[in-house]
């Protein structure tokens, strides 16, 4: 068989070709066999060997196992200590309502109390003491009214009031 350019032909003595063999044909028996190799579990212990030729060294799996118990550990210490927290939230909360409840129950006792003088004293009228209600009820204190607006033209109209009442 002499192909156009005489690569694989016969030698030129005119001697028969040996028996090539075909690469295709030898790659596809070679992959045959590596699949039955593997079907009869006989593939299993190379890719074990293979495993084990590519494992990481002595030293990386000791620091890793040393690293996956000191996180254990941290863990265990951060789930600790969020439990002290909550507890000790808890009990803050607690402590601040039961201060809270105090604190309102003064809060309602010390307004009921003023209510009460509040409403006696407005009871009491006599003659010539409006202006001294007006005057309590009132802030003529010019410097403790920083945030309100400004009422001194109503608080001297007030005050000129209470000295020149008006006459009936």
């Amino acid at each position: 068989m002499a192909d156009d350019f005489g690569f694989f032909s016969a030698s030129e003595s005119g001697a028969p070709e040996a028996a090539e063999e075909d690469p295709a044909a030898a790659f596809l028996a070679q992959q045959e066999s590596e699949i039955a190799g593997i079907e009869n579990d006989e593939g299993y212990a190379a890719i074990a060997q293979a495993d084990r030729l590519t494992q990481e060294p002595e030293s990386i799996r000791k620091w890793r196992e040393e690293q996956r118990k000191r996180l254990q550990e941290l863990d265990a210490a951060s789930k600790v200590t969020e439990q002290e927290w909550r507890e000790k939230a808890k009990k803050d909360l607690e402590e601040w309502n039961q201060r809270q409840s105090e604190q309102v129950e003064k809060n309602k006792i010390n307004n009921r109390a003023s209510e009460e003088a509040f409403v006696k004293e407005s009871k009491e009228e006599t003659p010539g003491t409006e202006w001294e209600k007006v005057a309590q009820l009132c802030d003529f204190n010019p410097k403790s009214s920083k945030q309100c607006k400004d009422v001194s033209r109503l608080r001297s109209v007030l005050m000129s009031l209470k000295q020149t009442p008006l006459s009936r």
